[in-house]
């Protein structure tokens, strides 16, 4: 193994993938939608580097974590709040500011900006008033704890991205067992004072068999990933007080077919994904997807989907 590469090979490498990605197109009058670290500043990639740098303006979720970020990567572009407390008044800003031909970039405390972060409401805005939206990908807490659990494979790739768990405990369960009828992971986000209720919940909606994984401070240097049944995850939480602590990614594995019974169009975790997909799917696509995930007849499911589409 190669652990010590010479530091001059490390840096003439990254002088002249820079200088690559300088040369790039670099339109004005653009909103570039920035994924900046979720914990480790080593991941801000280049292009991420030169959108921030170019930029006549970042607007940030929280100036102060950015401006932490920006000072590590020497950058010294001027920062404008954007969250969601304002985001109307900011949005309405930005597009001044890409009118008179500005680059702006759009950046949440960590992640990717409008997902479960401030900034849809933006990029929405920037749309609408014609303007360029350039997304430059990178960091994901989902895409990170997917790949650290192995839940998913090239033969069955689907999985469902929750975001964050209501805050109260009827509700919570009420939402866990909508989406964890469906055939398939799901990925949700729970903070840490509220973490051991979450888990409780998950416990009496999901049963004590139902495989969990929980990834914790992902990418930072105390970061963990624990594949366990959902009845030993009180006991795993408990058994060392810094689990408690950080930023947590859960995935609630799939569960296990019942080899007794067949899944049909109108069983309901079908019934359950269909619901899921129509909150921002059409009938069709919908359908669509839902064969794809199931397996089941594109027609029976497009039937199904538009009866419940029509009794909502």
């Amino acid at each position: 193994m190669n652990q010590n590469v010479p530091p001059a090979t490390i840096g003439d490498a990254w002088s002249r993938m820079a200088e690559r990605v300088s040369g790039q197109h670099w339109p004005e009058a653009a909103l570039y939608v920035v994924a900046t670290p979720i914990g480790n500043l080593g991941d801000l990639g280049l292009r991420a580097w030169q959108a921030l740098a170019r930029a006549d303006v970042i607007a940030a979720e929280d100036t102060r974590s950015s401006r932490s970020l920006l000072e590590a990567w020497g950058i010294s572009t001027p920062l404008m709040a954007a969250h969601r407390h304002n985001e109307a008044a900011a949005a309405q800003d930005i597009c001044q500011r890409l009118a008179q031909g500005q680059r702006v970039a759009l950046v949440s405390d960590a992640g990717a900006p409008a997902v479960s972060d401030p900034g849809a409401r933006v990029v929405r805005a920037v749309r609408a008033a014609g303007y360029a939206v350039i997304p430059v990908p990178g960091p994901s807490a989902v895409i990170a704890a997917l790949m650290g659990s192995g839940v998913t494979s090239d033969e069955n790739p689907a999985y469902a991205f929750a975001g964050f768990a209501p805050p109260k405990t009827a509700a919570r369960q009420r939402w866990l067992r909508s989406w964890c009828a469906l055939p398939a992971p799901v990925v949700l986000f729970e903070s840490p004072h509220r973490l051991g209720a979450c888990l409780a919940d998950l416990l009496e909606v999901c049963g004590p068999a139902r495989m969990l994984t929980i990834a914790r401070e992902l990418t930072k240097r105390f970061e963990q990933i624990a594949t366990l049944p959902l009845s030993q995850a009180a006991e795993w939480l408990a058994a060392d007080s810094h689990r408690a602590q950080g930023e947590f990614v859960l995935i609630v594995h799939a569960a296990e077919a019942d080899a007794g019974a067949a899944a049909g169009p109108d069983d309901p975790a079908t019934t359950a994904l269909l619901d899921a997909l129509l909150e921002s799917l059409s009938v069709r696509d919908a359908a669509r997807v839902a064969a794809k995930v199931t397996g089941q007849p594109r027609d029976a499911l497009y039937a199904l989907a538009l009866a419940r589409k029509e009794s909502a």
